[in-house]
This record gives C-alpha cells, structure tokens and sequence, in this order.
C-alpha cells in the first residue's frame, strides 16, 4: 500500500511510560481501513459477545507462544491484536508492576471488554490503545518485546506492519506470536465446515495472501514478510494441541459465528436450520468428559530485532 512507519524521536511533557511507547492514531487513518470497519461491527461484536468461550479456546495457543517469548518481570511489552485482553492481562502478569504493557487493538467493541477486566495484584496496569500498529506513530525502541495471539494475519500491509513494530524494539527486542497453520490441519474449524459443505452454496476459494485468519498459514510466507522488516533470528515451529472445552451446543454456536463456517453461514442464511444436526453430529465425536475438543495446528514464531 505504499505505506512508510512512523517514527517518533520523542514526546514533550510528563507523559506516562506506556503513552511514551505508542502514540494513539486516528482509527480510520490510512491502513487497515476495511478490516477495522470488520473489526468493530461484526466480528468485534461477535468476539465480545462470545468472549469466554474464545478465550478458553485459544488460550493454551497464546500460552505457548508466551512461554517462548519468556517475558521477564521489569521489561516493556506490546500485545499486538490483543482483542478482549486475556492475553495482555496474563503478559502484565509476567512482567511485574515494575513493567509495562501496551495492548493495541483496532476493534473498540473488544477493548470495551479488556479495559473492565480486573487487573491481578502485582502486575502492571495495562494500557490498552485502540490503533493500527500498521500506522500508529510507535515510540522507537521503546519495547523489550512484542507478542501477538493471533493479531497479526490482519494486515494489509504486513511487511510496513512488522517494520513497525521492528522499530518499536529495542535492538535485539524479541518477538514472539501464534498464527494458524493451514486450514485442512486445523480439525476444529474444518469437521463443523465439511459437515455443512453439502448445504451450502460454494463459493470461491479465498486470496491466501489476503488478510484474514489464514494470511500466515505458509510459513515461507512469513519468513519472508519479517526479513524483509528487518528480523532475524526467525524460528518458526508447528505446535498442536486440542482445543475448546465447551458443550456440544456451546461449541457448535461458537462454530455458527466465528470462522469458516460462521462467515460461510453470514452468506447463506436460509442455511442454518439445514446444515445444524450435521453440524451437531461432527462436534459430538470430539465430545469427551472436559468438553468438545478437537485438534488445532498453529505456527508458534519467534525472531529478533
């Protein structure tokens, strides 16, 4: 998109520490103009409405890349895409109330919900900002670290996005994120989809390159987008773990809302009463004492700035 990162050699007054490290931007700036539209009507809405069920979800996804990231009490970090909070929360943990935390997000809906999340005692207050880190004016070298559960498939401009956040690190700052593998990996998303497919109207199949939950499926894909920001070190490694933990019809909502099959129904709305007892049926073969758990394939990345 032509983009250039914003620099900022610094602030004037008695800024806090966490408004040094990342400066609000308008949040129809240039960018990610469409998918901050998506990103809080529908899917923002959808994401804060079913906050717990997602959270229980994906949570052990985030917890592993965290673990990677071994985030050290005192230092600075950005939780990129943070949505709802579970994970800047967990990052403010970590780091002490002698860190700091910046959690940036585009989808005021879900930061609604992370600002009224209680914050543990003992660990940083975090500072959740709505803004583009593909545009936002970033303090330079003001991160010891930058995370992302998930966040980082949304770009538009992923190589200007992560150039960004390159010059928000100090030098040697580590990075750390989750990302899906492909689709046909992820059994979670693909059982309730295939068990609908008969239903629905096909459709084309989608830009892999374009922006969405499956933008950094190819893992050469993304080691390129961060050489080309400037990374190094880069280390990316598959991780599999069976997520969920819902009923059977918690689980097949959450499957009518969020992902594949939750955009596919968006589509065919007629289709909904018809694909629900196949729907219901694939989910019950996951359905064990803790809940409908189902297998999920994700990147686990990590480099250096």
């Amino acid at each position: 998109m032509g983009l250039t990162a914003k620099r900022r050699g610094g602030l004037q007054g008695a800024a806090s520490a966490s408004e040094e490290m990342l400066v609000p931007d308008t949040p129809t700036a240039i960018g990610n103009a469409a998918q901050i539209d998506y990103w809080n009507a529908t899917a923002g809405e959808i994401w804060a409405t079913y906050q717990t069920l997602l959270d229980r979800q994906i949570e052990p996804l985030g917890e592993e890349a965290m673990r990677v990231l071994a985030p050290r009490i005192g230092e600075r970090i950005i939780d990129i895409g943070c949505g709802c909070g579970q994970s800047t929360i967990a990052l403010a943990e970590r780091v002490g109330e002698s860190g700091a935390v910046v959690g940036a997000d585009i989808s005021r809906p879900m930061l609604d919900i992370a600002r009224a999340r209680p914050v543990p005692e003992g660990a940083a207050h975090p500072d959740f900002r709505e803004s583009d880190v593909q545009s936002a004016e970033l303090e330079e070298g003001a991160f010891d670290a930058g995370f992302s559960r998930f966040g980082v498939m949304f770009f538009a401009d992923p190589v200007v996005a992560f150039r960004n956040i390159h010059m928000a690190l100090k030098p040697g700052g580590r990075l750390a994120f989750v990302c899906w593998r492909p689709f046909p990996e992820n059994i979670w998303m693909r059982a309730p989809m295939e068990a609908a497919a008969p239903f629905l109207t096909p459709s084309p199949p989608p830009d892999p390159a374009a922006p969405g939950p499956f933008a950094f499926a190819d893992a050469g894909r993304v080691r390129a987008i961060l050489a080309d920001a400037g990374f190094q070190d880069v280390a990316i490694e598959p991780f599999d773990a069976r997520i969920g933990g819902g009923t059977v019809e918690e689980t097949m909502e959450l499957a009518f809302r969020v992902g594949p099959l939750g955009a596919a129904l968006r589509e065919n709305p007629d289709a909904v009463d018809k694909v629900a007892d196949a729907v219901h049926l694939a989910l019950r073969s996951f359905d064990t004492p803790n809940g409908v758990l189902a297998p999920a394939a994700v990147w686990i990345v990590t480099a250096r700035a």
